[in-house]
């Protein structure tokens, strides 16, 4: 079987700084083939592995052109397997992020949640889409549609959002691997094509958004650094999901790959040795002190595409104090290259995360 990856970032991360005992990992479930996805129950929370999250990211322009990027991230972390004493005891943990970039302000702007899980506090529902932390929610309409609010300092949404195609599950044989070695792996699928209605800031808007959702139980292994993602939609209706791995070295692991999904809906699978990510510049982040790469030349020489991608901002990194204690860049990007000999622009999200320092356990 070849070693391939999704969406490593948030379910790694939370492993990495989740100050608990390890030895209540091993009281959790591992992510192994032969899942078979259920939709709309995978939607839901699977408490019985250690880590889960439910990642939003989209691009929304209101009626006036005003445009926006957006963030909404709900994690779960799980504390502990098995009886307890009382229902006041700590099951699971449920830091949440939320983030605006306002493109023609040029402002970014991030806020934070940490809770632990209580039908009051943050929770996030069996079978179907429904998680919340405080007033922050995604949630499963009556129509299937599914509505995302949140509401903090100087900003709001309230989104509703259509897929115009079925979950897409990367990996193979129902496991996304994440490194080499038995159990270094979870389940992961991505809602790739997204239409948007509803509003921002107080404005009525429309757009596209990319749903991830991954849940395992396993965590970095010693010789990795962090990584880069990227998430692009193009105006042909293919998306692309690329991760690298990054080693201390700075090469890819041999896990780094990616997927293509093609109008029709297809999942294809994009080895590490067929894709190549070139940044365009550096950028130092005068809050971390941390350097980023900053704008992107992808190469799928295999699939005869192209791209650039530039950063509608350069700031738009999180110093998240507050909750799960860790840096990363997490910005919305323009995309235009070509595609097969013709010529697509699109958007698309970026996250990078180990370049403050490596994620490692306690």
């Amino acid at each position: 079987m070849r070693n391939s990856a999704g969406r490593v970032p948030w379910l790694l991360l939370i492993s990495a700084f989740c100050l608990l005992p390890s030895a209540f990992a091993a009281q959790f479930q591992s992510a192994l083939p032969g899942y078979e996805y259920q939709f709309p129950r995978d939607h839901g929370s699977h408490p019985s592995y250690k880590t889960e999250w439910w990642y939003y990211t989209g691009h929304l322009r209101t009626d006036d052109g005003h445009r926006f990027g957006f963030e909404l991230t709900f994690f779960r972390v799980g504390v502990q397997q098995g009886e307890t004493q009382s229902r006041w005891d700590l099951r699971h943990l449920m830091p949440a992020h939320f983030a605006i970039t306002d493109v023609d302000g040029k402002a970014f702007r991030f806020y934070e949640k940490m809770n632990r899980a209580s039908a009051f506090t943050a929770n996030a529902a069996e079978g179907k889409l429904d998680v919340f932390n405080e007033s922050w929610r995604a949630m499963t309409n009556g129509d299937g549609s599914w509505r995302l609010i949140a509401n903090e300092g100087k900003d709001a949404i309230d989104l509703t959002l259509r897929s115009s195609k079925a979950p897409a599950i990367h990996g193979e044989n129902g496991i996304s691997v994440k490194a080499l070695g038995a159990g270094y792996a979870s389940h992961y699928y991505s809602m790739t094509a997204l239409e948007v209605t509803g509003a921002v800031n107080g404005k009525k808007c429309t757009g596209r958004a990319w749903m991830d959702h991954e849940f395992g139980s396993s965590a970095l292994r010693e010789n990795q650094q962090g990584w880069d993602w990227f998430s692009i939609q193009l105006d042909n209706d293919t998306e692309i999901m690329l991760y690298a791995i990054r080693t201390k070295s700075g090469a890819p692991d041999v896990t780094s790959s990616g997927s293509l999904i093609t109008s029709d809906g297809r999942v294809v699978h994009i080895t590490r040795e067929q894709m190549r990510i070139t940044p365009a510049s550096r950028w130092k982040s005068p809050k971390s002190g941390a350097t980023y790469p900053m704008g992107w030349q992808i190469a799928l020489p295999s699939f005869d595409v192209a791209l650039t991608l530039t950063p509608l901002l350069e700031d738009q990194e999180l110093v998240t104090h507050g909750s799960t204690r860790v840096t990363y860049w997490e910005g919305a990007v323009d995309v235009s290259g070509r595609f097969g000999g013709t010529p697509v622009r699109g958007g698309g999200y970026v996250e990078m995360t180990g370049y403050d320092k490596a994620f490692r356990a306690p």
